[in-house]
């Protein structure tokens, strides 16, 4: 406990003292959440244009398709123009996609926004990070960077709560659009009224991706390259379901529904200051493997969980699990090969196209067994590949 006050301390005191400079910075964390929204607006766009489960399930697709083909090209971009203006770049294709279902709400609409989201969101996750780096230095880093994933996870969580003021309260979930739209305006006017003061980065070389691509022939890397994925596609999996899970089971309306989303977001951001804070006393090998084992676990009891209390546990549960995962899976690929960790970096944001090609298959699972199980059962497939890594992980060199 005295750990985590000295940890929050140190963070309020930086944060207070360098203020003008990085809470801008901050504030865009905010806008980086909004991507996590793809899970209930599934349901509301399911139910709105009367789509199948494979339909639906290629929704999240159109916003995480986007690590994929552009992280590195972002990356070079970035070594162009800057950092600074490679962030506002993203706040301006953000700030289109989201106005776009407001003023014209069909299906073709909301998919050419969610391709602007996510277009915007792989831009921004590309180059927030070393803009934070620019102007935070020393020990000092890797505290603003877990206030800046923070900051993030508040926003994941409060995505259903807001879909949910729009449509009790403003009479649409539609409205959570303009919404979106005026924060990421702000994100920009404040972004562009502060200065900051960019380190120079040498130029890209030519077959730059090519070379990302070829770290995939070392066997570890490509071991924690797909258990990245296979992670990224249970939070986006998990995200997108919950919601179902309690329009299936317990018979609730969509937009009480999304509660499940906001528990599971709550929860995640709760596993993510306890992994910071045991990962410092424990073996990472260790806490991957205790908290995959409880997920599994977790996982398994929601397959016959009927109870809407014992689902809303089970799906927090998951969250909880595997929140630090993630963290604990990229640093293994950084150790697998620390002469090429400036590559790894760049390139391990690419999987986390997990999160576009896992909801498909959830949905097709759906459709052929008929009720959410079949989603379950792709979630449970990620989690036993992450299962095998935690103890495996040793034996591949």
């Amino acid at each position: 406990m005295s750990k985590l006050l000295y940890i929050c301390l140190h963070i309020y005191t930086f944060i207070m003292k360098n203020k003008f400079q990085v809470l801008p910075i901050l504030f865009a964390f905010f806008v980086m959440g909004f991507c996590d929204v793809v899970g209930i607006a599934t349901s509301y766009v399911k139910v709105d244009f009367q789509l199948s489960e494979t339909m639906a399930g290629f929704i999240p697709s159109m916003v995480f398709i986007w690590f994929l083909v552009l992280s590195v090209p972002s990356a070079m971009l970035m070594n162009r123009l800057g950092r600074k203006k490679v962030v506002q770049l993203s706040n301006v294709v953000t700030f289109a996609g989201m106005l776009i279902p407001f003023f014209s709400y069909n299906f073709v609409s909301c998919m050419i926004a969610f391709v602007l989201l996510g277009i915007g969101n792989t831009i921004l996750q590309v180059s927030l990070n070393p803009l934070l780096a620019s102007v935070v230095k020393g020990d000092s880093l890797a505290s603003s960077l877990t206030v800046g994933q923070v900051v993030k996870a508040v926003s994941s969580f409060c995505g259903p709560l807001i879909a949910l003021f729009a449509a009790q309260t403003l009479g649409d979930w539609r409205y959570l659009f303009p919404i979106y739209a005026a924060v990421t305006l702000l994100s920009w006017l404040w972004l562009s009224f502060t200065s900051v003061e960019e380190e120079s980065v040498p130029g890209q070389q030519d077959g730059g991706i090519l070379k990302a691509f070829s770290l995939l022939s070392d066997k570890s890397v490509l071991l924690y390259f797909m258990g990245i994925f296979c992670i990224v596609g249970i939070d986006v999996g998990t995200n997108t379901v919950s919601p179902k899970l309690m329009i299936e089971r317990a018979g609730w309306l969509v937009e009480k529904a999304g509660m499940a989303a906001s528990v599971y977001f709550f929860c995640r951001t709760a596993g993510a200051f306890a992994g910071s804070i045991l990962l410092a006393k424990m073996k990472e090998e260790t806490y991957l493997r205790v908290n995959i084992v409880a997920a599994v676990a977790s996982i398994a009891v929601l397959f016959v969980a009927n109870n809407p209390t014992l689902i809303l546990a089970m799906v927090g549960c998951i969250g909880f699990f595997c929140s630090s995962i993630f963290s604990v899976l990229f640093s293994f690929a950084l150790k697998a090969r620390p002469d090429k960790a400036n590559e790894i970096s760049g390139f391990m944001i690419t999987a986390v196209f997990g999160g576009a090609i896992i909801p498909p298959l959830m949905g097709v699972m759906t459709d052929m067994i008929g009720n959410q199980c079949g989603s379950l059962v792709v979630i449970l497939s990620c989690m036993v590949y992450i299962l095998f890594c935690a103890f495996f992980t040793k034996k591949v060199k």
